[in-house]
Order: structure tokens, then C-alpha cells, then sequence
């Protein structure tokens, strides 16, 4: 199978990152306000949800552990991306490059909503919608000018905002465990779903949380060694985020009451509040999750223009993002174009619903979804074919088993996503469809194969092929005798 190559005229991204701040921005780009907000999302559906969470955070791990394989055979920028053109094609490959960049500013629109609520903390407190929505256009805005500054500051933004995260959600997740009142907690099923109904649509819910685990794989031609530091920055990244989540989470839902939760706009606020009786720790908590939220749309407003630009450079995005500005190399105008998406789903979605938050998450997670599903998949195909051949059985089997969880979690998130998110969902992903019959329409040699010399026609000799990252070496040319 022929694949596009980058250009010799493109540049090489500068490998800026290493293992501390790709690990910062793999849990920075998971932990954002989303999880400040998550406990009031999960709140319609009980404790059950806690049970859902704990099924995604396995599902999570094995995706992580899945990325990371996939990012020691292939280290180069673009993750899902890449893997998905390097075993199903190019039109797969496009199609991941679509589904997750669609993921990264619908994500940051659903992100800055969460982060809205805290801001509210100190101004608007009466929510007024369109002073919320100017909120929110400026914390979309911050991270977007921080990234066009270039990929050194951005990581060093991100090292600051993730160690400034974790105060309230390490306190929530440790001593807050002490405050838990059991009635606060409610009915365990409160969605008046069936059990295994409401674990799946609160799993959809909660995979929100985790979504980013990937983010070192998406620059990974951004980070030092990125055969050794991506996979350990992302299974590591992942992990210390599992355990702040499920530990925060239920202390949240044990120190606020069910019924106050589901309308909370800052329930970690809330939390904290209910702890010491009291507004200022709640404030604390408030400021924390503000610098967080900031945090997440820097690593996230980077993704966003880190896999167009991968795929560009490619030919399977346009070509204005696969061009870089500056001595830092910075993608400027996937920055830019991706905010000014995000900014406008935003607008409409404060316009348009009540429970903003949850339906753009929704449509996140199922983009997200998709590409997570081809990588599952992409491995799977390696271990079967290549990997029964250079791995021990005992390592293959295990593989093996790790990937397929991993597809198979993929493919019940999207069942629990509910028909009306998988109806956007996949309207938003055929609207690809267009644009990449635009982009191949020069592309017709595959299709016109050049015609045979005639007969009697001495051709001309074929030139040796050129040398790929596999075969260093070229083919010496045929030699032929006058």
C-alpha cells in the first residue's frame, strides 16, 4: 500500500518535550473542569454511575496501555491518526484525522462551559447568558494566544496549571473520603433505567473524563525519545488520573446531597463548602479549577492543530495546516481555526440548550470514540499478522487480550452515547466526506494508469526505488548492455 510522504519542503516540528511535560500534558489534557463538573452530570443516575466509572476507568487503561504500544512502533506525531493510514489507508487515516479533531474543539467547547460555572463563583452569579458566553470566549482565547507563542511555552504553561490542578483534587480524594455521610448519597439507581441502562449512558458520561489519555501519542514528534517517553507518559499519565478521579468522585457524592448535587454548577465548590461549613475553601477549590480549565484548553487548543498538521503534511487535510510559522514552528492557523469552531459551538450551544455541558460531552466522547476504535483495531491487526511472528505467545496473548478489551469498550461507549448523539455524530463525521474528495481531486494516476508502451517500443529503464524507513537501503538500477 503507498502512503503519502511529507514534502521535502515541510518542516520538522521542533522535539521540545520531554517526559515531565508530556506527561503533564497527558494528565493536564485529561484533567480539565470536566471533572469539576462531571459529579453533578453523573448525579441523575446515583451511585450506580460510580460502578460505571470504575468499568471505564479498566476500559481507559487498556487504551492507554493499547497507545502506548502503538506509540513505540510508530513515533510520530498525529497518534490516532497515523496508525489508523498505516493499517487501513488513506481514507481511514483521513477519517480519524476528521473524527478527532472535531473531538478536540468540541471538547474544548464542552471544557470551557465546565470552567464557566467556576468563574461564576465570583461574577455573573446570577448567570446571566450572554455575560456566561463572553466568559467563555475569553477562557477559549487565553490558552489559543499561550499556544501561538510556540510549543515550548505551552509545555511549560502546562507543567504550571497541572501541578496547580491537583491541590483540590488530591485533598478530595484523601481527606474529603473522611467528610462521606452515607445519606447523601441516594437511591443507587436513580436514573429509573435498568441497571446495566444506566451503567452504560453514565459510562458515556464518564469517558469524558479520560478523553486525552492519548495526547502524547497526537505531538509525539514533539517529545524526546518518543519511542520510550510516549508510552510512559501515557500509561503513567492515565493511571494517576484514574485514582484522583473515581477517589474525588465519590467523596463528592458523599459530601453533598443528591438532590443539591444535580443542579450544582461547581460541586467540588460545593464539596469543600459542606466540609468546613463555610464559602472561602470553596473559593480555593473554585480558583483551582478555573487555573485547571485553563490548563486542559492549552493542552487540548495544541491537539488541535497537531493532528491536522500531521495529516496535512500527509495530504489528507488542507493544506493551511500543515504550514508552520516561526523559529518555534507553530501550526497558527489550526490554532486559530479550531478556536474560532470552538468559539461558535459555544455561542450556539448557550443559545440552543439546557444542559449545555452534556451534550456537547456527549458528541465529544463519540468523535473520540471512533479513532480510539480504529487504534484498538490497528493493533489488533499488527498482533495478528507481524506480532504472532517477533513475540513470545505467552506476550501475544496478552496483547492480544488488552487490545480487544480496548475495542470492545470502544464499541459500548458508542452504544451508551444514545441515538440522538450517534445521529450528530455521524453527521458531523460524513460531513468529512466533501473534503476529501476536494483534496484527492488531483489525485487521478491511480485511477489513469499510464499506457503500455507500444509494441516494438523499447521502454525506458525503471528507476531504482527510493529508499523508505524500512529499507534504507535502494535498489541498485538494472544495468543494461549497449
Amino acid at each position: 500500500m503507498s502512503r503519502p510522504t511529507r514534502s521535502a519542503g515541510t518542516p520538522a516540528p521542533p522535539a521540545a518535550l520531554g517526559l515531565p511535560a508530556a506527561s503533564a500534558l497527558v494528565i493536564g489534557s485529561i484533567i480539565g473542569t470536566g471533572v469539576f463538573a462531571l459529579p453533578a452530570a453523573l448525579a441523575p443516575y446515583g451511585p450506580i454511575s460510580l460502578v460505571a466509572f470504575g468499568a471505564v476507568t479498566l476500559g481507559a487503561l487498556a487504551l492507554a496501555v493499547t497507545f502506548g504500544s502503538l506509540a513505540r512502533r510508530v513515533p510520530a506525531s498525529g497518534g490516532p491518526y497515523v496508525y489508523a493510514r498505516e493499517a487501513f489507508g488513506e481514507f481511514a487515516g483521513f477519517l480519524n484525522a476528521w473524527s478527532y479533531w472535531i473531538t478536540a474543539w468540541a471538547g474544548n467547547a464542552a471544557i470551557v462551559v465546565a470552567w464557566v460555572g467556576y468563574v461564576e463563583v465570583f461574577v455573573n452569579t446570577g448567570h446571566r447568558k450572554a455575560l456566561s458566553i463572553l466568559i467563555a470566549l475569553v477562557g477559549l482565547w487565553i490558552p489559543a494566544l499561550v499556544n501561538l507563542t510556540g510549543v515550548r511555552n505551552t509545555g511549560a504553561f502546562q507543567l504550571v496549571t497541572t501541578v496547580l490542578k491537583f491541590v483540590p483534587l488530591v485533598f478530595m480524594a484523601t481527606v474529603g473520603l473522611f467528610f462521606v455521610d452515607p445519606g447523601n448519597f441516594g437511591p443507587f439507581n436513580a436514573s429509573g433505567q435498568s441497571a446495566a441502562g444506566a451503567v452504560s449512558a453514565a459510562a458515556a458520561i464518564a469517558l469524558f473524563s479520560y478523553l486525552g489519555l492519548e495526547a502524547a501519542s497526537v505531538v509525539a514528534g514533539r517529545v524526546r525519545e518518543p519511542g520510550r517517553n510516549v508510552p510512559r507518559a501515557t500509561v503513567y499519565g492515565t493511571l494517576v488520573c484514574a485514582v484522583i478521579y473515581i477517589l474525588g468522585t465519590l467523596a463528592v457524592f458523599g459530601t453533598v446531597s443528591h438532590s443539591r448535587l444535580g443542579s450544582s454548577t461547581a460541586p467540588f465548590t460545593d464539596a469543600v463548602n459542606s466540609i468546613f461549613g463555610g464559602s472561602w475553601a470553596g473559593d480555593a477549590v473554585a480558583v483551582a479549577a478555573i487555573v485547571s480549565g485553563l490548563g486542559a484548553l492549552n493542552g487540548w487548543t495544541m491537539l488541535c492543530a497537531e493532528m491536522p498538521y500531521a495529516a496535512a503534511r500527509d495530504g489528507l487535510f488542507p493544506g493551511a495546516f500543515g504550514r508552520l510559522r516561526g523559529a518555534n514552528g507553530t501550526p497558527v492557523f489550526g490554532i486559530v481555526a479550531s478556536t474560532v469552531l470552538a468559539s461558535l459551538i459555544t455561542v450556539f450551544s448557550y443559545t440552543r440548550f439546557e444542559d449545555v455541558f452534556t451534550k456537547i460531552v456527549l458528541l465529544s466522547v463519540l468523535t473520540a470514540v471512533i479513532p480510539y476504535l480504529f487504534s484498538a483495531a490497528a493493533q489488533l491487526r499488527w498482533l495478528l499478522t507481524e506480532g504472532r511472528r517477533s513475540l513470545a505467545p505467552r506476550r501475544l496473548a496478552r496483547d492480544v487480550t488488552v487490545s480487544a478489551l480496548a475495542m470492545a469498550f470502544s464499541y459500548w461507549s458508542i452504544q451508551g452515547s444514545g441515538y440522538q448523539t450517534v445521529y450528530y455524530g455521524l453527521f458531523v463525521l460524513l460531513l468529512g466526506l466533501p473534503v476529501y474528495v476536494w483534496l484527492k481531486r488531483g489525485d487521478d494516476r491511480a485511477a489513469h494508469p499510464a499506457a503500455p508502451a507500444p509494441v516494438g517500443v523499447a521502454s525506458a529503464p525503471e528507476a531504482p526505488p527510493a529508499p523508505t524507513a524500512r529499507d534504507p537501503h535502494p535498489v541498485p538500477a538494472p544495468r543494461h548492455r549497449d
